[in-house]
């Protein structure tokens, strides 16, 4: 990596130290299909899609998704995605779901300020954050992602998940949606933060990687405190697990408020100006699936049995509880397995 507003820094660590991750592609296929499943199948209306940003501080604005899965209801917006104005360019924090929201948070954006969209951050290489990517692309931004995103691209995985989208967000995901690799693939190792500025903005990059997915990154916004959060913070919701491994999460999360934020832009749900009382939701729901999920590894009961028997009332009532905990507690039930035979 170079260029002259591009220097690597040494103020972020995410306790990821010895952690062991077993991953299988044919495991993260069957997620593909399974999820599939819960896709609605509600014909969407014509017509584009008009954003509207939310300002949060004097530089940073976002836009926020609805609650729930992606559908074609919703047209594909159920995530967040946010930018920041400086003097100098714009510069963008995800992308959401479809080449139509990209395009509706350009357009978004135009109304806000006339100054050049230059470079747009991937937090990581999920449908709901990157399929707007191609829209940037056209009006020349560079995009700047994790270098782990790469292996992603090359995964039947990526194929899979696009035919799905293809299928279940048509026509807002269709066969001119493609997967947009990034311009510049972001070497983050030794440290853990790349620092740049923009417009006299300063940013750091934070490497988060391995925790929702392989290529997490955060962005900090210095000069108003502000934190883009991706898919590692939720507020008011269940968060997406999956097969995420939740041990190098949750030690991520004791982490990700060291750069003191004002404010949290999740990558789902509202803004959070009270971030650690707000990160409880996420820490307690992680913890409470591997508390019970580790149990039944432990004695030898069977995903079915184990899942009939928790009790999940403290987080029934939130929304995605119904389309995503089975999926999670299933995750999560196959990588406690995982740690169980590491310690063997």
């Amino acid at each position: 990596m170079s260029g002259p507003d591009l220097q690597i820094g040494r103020t972020w660590r995410d306790g990821r130290a010895g952690s062991c991750r077993l991953r299988f592609w044919t495991i993260r296929t069957l997620w593909l299909v399974v999820l599939a499943c819960f896709s609605a199948t509600a014909v969407a209306n014509d017509g584009d899609k008009v954003l509207t940003a939310v300002a949060v501080s004097p530089h940073v604005y976002y836009f926020q998704g609805e609650a729930g899965m992606a559908a074609a209801a919703n047209q594909g917006f159920m995530s967040n995605a946010g930018f920041v104005v400086t003097e100098d360019g714009v510069v963008v924090f995800d992308a959401l779901g479809t080449p139509v929201l990209g395009a509706a948070m350009i357009a978004a954006i135009r109304k806000i300020t006339p100054v050049p969209i230059k470079r747009i951050i991937v937090s990581h290489y999920h449908a709901d954050h990157i399929y707007g990517l191609q829209a940037f692309k056209a009006i020349g931004a560079e995009v700047w992602a994790h270098q782990n995103g790469r292996a992603y691209l090359k995964s039947d995985v990526a194929v899979a998940r696009l035919a799905e989208r293809r299928a279940s967000l048509f026509p807002w995901v269709d066969a001119k949606t493609q997967l947009v690799p990034a311009d510049r693939w972001l070497d983050f190792s030794g440290d853990k933060v790349i620092r740049f500025v923009m417009g006299g903005i300063r940013f750091q990059l934070l490497d988060v990687s391995g925790a929702h997915s392989d290529e997490d990154i955060m962005m900090f916004v210095e000069n108003d405190a502000v934190l883009f959060a991706g898919d590692l913070y939720f507020t008011g919701r269940i968060p997406f697990v999956g097969n995420a491994n939740s041990r190098v999460w949750l030690a991520a999360l004791d982490h990700m408020l060291e750069v003191k934020p004002s404010i949290v832009i999740p990558g789902h749900g509202a803004m959070s100006t009270d971030p650690l009382s707000d990160l409880r939701l996420t820490k307690d729901y992680l913890t409470y699936l591997r508390k019970s999920m580790g149990e039944a590894v432990n004695d030898m009961t069977g995903f079915e049995e184990a899942y009939a028997k928790v009790d999940w009332r403290a987080f029934a009532g939130y929304p995605a509880f119904a389309q995503a905990n089975r999926l999670n507690a299933y995750g999560t039930y196959i990588l406690m397995e995982q740690e169980s035979l590491e310690k063997k």
